[in-house]
């Protein structure tokens, strides 16, 4: 039987449950259209990363993570458009552009790893031309570490088994976007 990838579960539905709260951006509406200025360069938008912010994380939370999946890309493992790690436990927003590649918006600590373009910034929305909209799940997770104790060397799945493991609530927003 072939699933519907418009139907899919995302891939938090299979990590261990944790608490959840609450996500919001000026840029992006939950369930709404990624903005051409959130899509990639390939995909003719500006590639800058949306103005996100958070509220109701545990009061224990000694640190936060954002990460930007596509889990319909046709890759047979998803598209990892952003990950960015080591935010500081009192850092509750991040402004419109935090995710570029020069790092001057992010605060201190914090750190880009390479996503699936290859490059240590925020990547924009991108399906393939004539595809049905790709989900792209913006989250933030709330840990139990200020730092997750890895550095840029290492893979996507690396930081995400480190972040599952010390994840203690999960924020979620998720546009779509097609072209």
């Amino acid at each position: 039987m072939q699933l519907d990838r418009r139907e899919a579960p995302t891939p938090y539905d299979f990590l261990p449950a944790v608490p959840s709260f609450e996500v919001t951006s000026d840029d992006l509406e939950h369930g709404g259209t990624v903005p051409l200025t959130c899509v990639h360069t390939s995909a003719n938008g500006e590639d800058v990363s949306p103005q996100l912010s958070w509220s109701g994380y545990p009061a224990q939370t000694q640190g936060f993570a954002v990460t930007c999946f596509d889990p319909d890309a046709p890759t047979g493992s998803g598209w990892w458009h952003w990950m960015l790690l080591d935010i500081p436990a009192d850092v509750t927003s991040l402004p419109r552009g935090a995710g570029s590649a020069d790092g001057s918006a992010l605060p201190d600590g914090a750190w880009h790893l390479v996503n699936s373009y290859g490059t240590a910034a925020y990547g924009g929305s991108a399906p393939p031309p004539g595809d049905y909209p790709h989900k792209y799940i913006f989250a933030v997770h709330a840990l139990d570490v200020p730092a997750l104790g890895i550095d840029p060397s290492v893979s996507q799945e690396v930081a995400g088994f480190n972040l599952t493991a010390h994840t203690i609530a999960r924020g979620l927003l998720v546009a779509t976007y097609a072209h």
